[in-house]
């Protein structure tokens, strides 16, 4: 049985516990940097300023962040796309965007207190459960947004404000596809051995372009379509905030 609907932060919810169809998604994981440092009224400004970007860069990219199923968390967020979403878009150009209207946002921020991300995208099975999405996807973007070698590329670098790592499905499936400008080239193939568990992730180690690459057909045709009724299992987010453990 459905609840009845919920407002949070804009986003319809609704009890996902009877949803248990396994299948094939995208997912991303996006995490603040040196979020618990910031006062209350910092982490706020840090989440509306963050939301914003997202929402803004997904559009840019011809992805529409209202049907992806969302588990917010105080620093970031864990989403699972639907499954007619474009992979590509994500891959190639939501990054590539979000780095550049972040770049524009911390045009307000003092230097030392630059909003700056670590996303992982991977793509794979995933079920919605009772406290969120389930399966082995969650727990691998999860682990490799957390990845050490993914937290020292973004303390490394202060030239960037978005530091990627994909799967290696991702990397296979998508970067070496060289479509939208990928360049299989700028990715370097990494081991991550956590919590006994190994995963192999692609860090980006390039730089994202100052001018984002035009996707304004895409846009265009996603904005004069019709709107279609959200596939419950991938449209709601989710009200438990917790990541996979």
């Amino acid at each position: 049985m459905v609840t009845p609907n919920l407002r949070i932060r804009g986003y319809a919810v609704k009890d996902t516990s009877g949803f248990a169809r396994l299948s094939l998604r995208f997912l991303t994981v996006v995490d603040v940097e040196g979020y618990s440092r910031r006062s209350t009224s910092e982490q706020s400004k840090v989440q509306d300023d963050l939301e914003s970007a997202m929402s803004e860069a997904a559009a840019r990219a011809g992805l529409d962040r209202r049907r992806w199923y969302l588990q917010p968390c105080g620093d970031g967020e864990l989403a699972v796309l639907p499954a007619s979403a474009d992979g590509l878009s994500l891959v190639a150009d939501y990054p590539r965007t979000l780095a550049l209207i972040l770049g524009e946002i911390n045009r307000s921020y003092a230097p030392v207190s630059r909003l700056r991300i670590r996303m992982a995208i991977h793509h794979g099975g995933v079920a919605p459960g009772r406290f969120g999405p389930v399966g082995a996807a969650p727990i691998t973007v999860s682990r490799l947004a957390d990845a050490q070698v993914l937290r020292q590329e973004l303390r490394r670098r202060n030239d960037i404000d978005v530091a990627l790592i994909v799967s290696a499905t991702v990397y296979e499936e998508i970067v070496r596809s060289r479509f939208h400008d990928l360049e299989p080239e700028a990715f370097s193939r990494t081991i991550i051995r956590t919590k006994g568990t190994t995963f192999i992730g692609y860090l980006f180690k390039g730089c994202f372009p100052l001018q984002e690459r035009s996707v304004s057909t895409v846009t265009s045709r996603n904005a004069s379509a019709q709107p279609t009724a959200l596939p419950t299992e991938s449209s709601i987010p989710s009200l438990v905030a917790k990541k996979p453990g």
